[in-house]
């Protein structure tokens, strides 16, 4: 496995993208793989570990190649800052298709709650040059050949999770101008990438209504989509599994896990 750790910018040095390829050798000689770039969640305060790394190697275990950003957050967190990151590791990745044994027209990425949210941000806003000016993003390097959002944080409105949008936007009383500028449901028009949504019923920090919205915003602008409301389940599912139990909680949840597999067939499909 090429496992690297990347610093992207010089004006980032708290961004980092951490590599898990499937190594190519003489022996064994491998088609390009489809690649997925990880954001985990934490409403951009922290970066969540149970959303990393166990992530990557499910992808990886199912043929894909992986790769965690772990962007900027707490103090960093001002968008566009994330989104610049987020923008330059998904450049990178198709820059070095070859290298990775990547097929440069099977990237995704999925992001986790406020990793959600910035996973929808790039999936919304890369066509957006004014965001990337100065960093040498080439228009559509930055696209995601569709975006996977896990319970994520979508609206600033009635159903915000508050903290998220308190952090990204760096102030902790913005205005409904400031607010809705992130605010994906209003970003989304037919540039949008696909997208694969799950959230649970019972999810009490990020409201369902989140997901709903934005897949009705998605339809509005007949953007394929596919949504998965789970019954049950706590915020933070991750995998669902043993492998993403905490030390507070044990978040195995069988039937929500079914994600995972309901993911890959989709994201295989495009």
């Amino acid at each position: 496995m090429i496992h690297e750790k990347i610093t992207l910018h010089q004006d980032f040095p708290e961004a980092e993208l951490i590599t898990y390829i499937a190594d190519d050798t003489s022996e064994l000689k491998m088609p390009p793989r489809p690649a997925i770039l990880i954001l985990p969640g934490g409403g951009y305060s922290f970066l969540s570990d149970r959303e990393g790394e166990p992530v990557a190697k499910a992808f990886l275990a199912a043929g894909f190649n992986a790769a965690i950003l772990k962007y900027g957050v707490g103090e960093f967190a001002k968008f566009p800052r994330p989104l610049i990151q987020t923008s330059l590791a998904m450049k990178y990745l198709r820059d070095n298709a070859e290298k990775f044994n990547i097929d440069p027209d099977r990237i995704f990425v999925i992001g986790f709650s406020a990793g959600g949210h910035l996973a929808a941000s790039l999936g919304t806003l890369w066509h957006n040059s004014d965001l990337f000016s100065g960093y040498d993003i080439p228009y559509g390097s930055n696209r995601p050949s569709g975006m996977v959002l896990s319970y994520p944080v979508i609206s600033s409105g009635t159903f915000a999770h508050s903290k998220s949008f308190r952090n990204l936007l760096g102030n902790p009383n913005p205005t409904e101008e400031e607010l809705n500028r992130y605010s994906i449901e209003y970003l989304v028009d037919e540039r949008t990438v696909p997208a694969f949504i799950w959230h649970t019923f019972t999810d009490k920090s990020v409201p369902v209504e989140n997901a709903l919205l934005m897949a009705n915003a998605l339809r509005r602008h007949n953007i394929p989509f596919e949504l998965h409301v789970f019954t049950d389940g706590p915020h933070g599912l991750s995998l669902a599994t043993e492998q993403t139990c905490s030390a507070k909680e044990s978040y195995i949840n069988p039937h929500a896990a079914h994600w995972l597999t309901l993911c890959i067939e989709w994201l295989l499909s495009l």
